[in-house]
């Protein structure tokens, strides 16, 4: 892929991000979500508005970390790598607790909660990474990540999708709330495994 194909989908990522960030950001003080689906969650208060708030932040400063003029500035890199890591741990936390209070049925809080855990565990694992100084494991675990902070934008994708379909909210959660994260790792995983073919067969 060259390079101005890669700067454009960055762009484009990055631009979805930052909308769907800013989207969350205006929502917080009203409790964290303008849907009364959301709102009726069991936990909302204060989770919600917690998840919500920290969420719009890993989203926002997520994309500017794959930026090779943000990595090569440490300063930089680690300032924002530390508000990204320490959003999607405390976001992904109370996103676990609201996946038990959610109003979709089992199903979905299944779904979100295993989102809430994996998200967890692969920022957990890219900053253990970065400390341990193994920076292509480092690299690899961030990609993961934000995969799976990137369910926040195609969740958005899906939910207006499903509305012109005529599917009522709590039915289609069911589904978006494992469509939203499921086919963003396995197309990172298939990326992540193409690069590291590529890398063995070069050496």
């Amino acid at each position: 892929m060259n390079s101005r194909v890669s700067m454009s989908l960055w762009g484009l990522a990055a631009f979805m991000s930052a909308g769907v960030g800013a989207y969350a950001w205006v929502f917080v003080p009203s409790g964290g979500s303008p849907a009364p689906g959301v709102l009726a969650n069991l936990f909302a208060r204060p989770w919600l508005a917690v998840h919500a708030a920290l969420a719009g932040a890993a989203l926002i400063l997520g994309p500017f970390q794959f930026l090779r003029v943000v990595r090569d500035r440490r300063v930089i890199h680690r300032t924002i790598g530390k508000i990204y890591v320490v959003s999607c741990l405390i976001s992904g936390s109370a996103g676990f607790i609201l996946a038990f209070g959610n109003t979709s049925g089992p199903i979905a809080g299944f779904g979100f909660g295993i989102l809430a855990v994996i998200w967890v565990y692969a920022t957990s694992q890219a900053w253990r990474m970065a400390q341990a100084r193994r920076f292509d494991a480092h690299r690899r675990w961030m990609i993961r990540s934000f995969a799976l902070t990137f369910g926040a934008v195609t969740l958005r994708i899906y939910m207006p999708l499903s509305q012109m379909m005529g599917i009522d909210d709590a039915t289609a959660y069911q589904v978006i709330a494992w469509l939203a994260w499921v086919p963003n790792l396995i197309l990172v995983e298939m990326f992540l495994l193409r690069q590291n073919l590529k890398s063995q067969l070069a050496e």
